[in-house]
């Protein structure tokens, strides 16, 4: 692999030789919700020796309504981003959408993760290989994981190596996403870190309420199998209520299941670490 954890000097335990996670609530929604996730994230994954990496995109800008809840303001939403950050000492990720919007969150995370939707948009890669930062690149639904190496190019085209590939599902007809799990060691072929996206890839989308639907019984099944076959990072997103999330609250993992969750992952990891 080309990347290293030397990008992310504020990751802990960085030589556990375990997966590391990105987790958090889909979208910040307040500072009083993010902080108590973040801090509860970081207990558990002190724990059991997981590099942690804090989640939260500052807006949504794929929402399927024009009515549904899409930020509390731009500067507002990143500033709690690095204020969690420097609180804790942990790095943050967040989704950019276009080109203009990657130098301003580069000033506020860690981590710059490019949407599914837009992984083939050129300019907003380019921009984002421009900052410096750790690049996170979703996989589109539409997408082989062999053709991902086109996106990692353009990222590339700007000197930065510091790139993450995300596997997060292919669309299934028009309502329901499958993972094959061959694009994890077909992705890695490409030279770099290949998480698994285990809330994401259980969305049900284009419900005909305009709400996307999901199938969140299943995460810890995807989250197994993910593991099992060597990913190197697991993405989820986790909420106290995923009821009453703004976002995304369909295929959230509640909080309170976390920690069980990952210490079934941990122990798959070990049994991996041995072949």
């Amino acid at each position: 692999m080309k990347f290293s954890f030397d990008q992310l000097p504020r990751i802990k335990h960085p030589g556990s030789n375990n997966f590391f996670l990105l987790a958090g609530p889909c979208v910040i929604e307040n500072e009083e919700m993010a902080f108590p996730i973040a801090e509860q994230i970081l207990k558990i994954t002190d724990r059991l020796k997981i590099p942690f990496i804090f989640k939260a995109s500052y807006k949504k800008a794929n929402r399927s309504r024009l009515d549904s809840f899409s930020g509390i303001g731009d500067k507002k939403a990143l500033s709690i981003l690095k204020d969690i950050s420097k609180k804790l000492d942990i790095p943050v990720v967040t989704d950019i959408h276009s080109a203009e919007e990657a130098q301003l969150a580069a000033n506020y995370v860690d981590v710059l993760q490019i949407p599914a939707f837009l992984c083939r948009q050129t300019e907003l890669l380019l921009a984002a290989g421009k900052t410096g930062k750790v690049i996170n690149i979703k996989k589109g639904q539409f997408v082989s994981g062999q053709a991902m190496r086109f996106a990692v190019e353009k990222v590339q085209s700007t000197g930065n190596e510091n790139i993450w590939l995300t596997e997060r599902g292919n669309m299934f007809g028009y309502g329901d996403l499958v993972v094959d799990y061959r694009n994890i060691p077909i992705m890695q072929k490409i030279g770099f870190p290949v998480i698994m996206d285990i809330t994401h890839s259980l969305q049900q989308p284009n419900q005909t309420s305009g709400v996307t639907g999901g199938n969140p019984q299943m995460i810890e099944t995807i989250g197994r199998a993910a593991v099992a076959a060597g990913v190197d990072g697991i993405f989820l997103e986790t909420h106290p209520q995923p009821s009453t999330a703004k976002s995304d609250g369909a295929n959230m993992l509640p909080m309170d299941k976390l920690e069980k969750l990952l210490e079934h992952l941990v122990e798959i990891r070990k049994v991996v670490n041995r072949f």
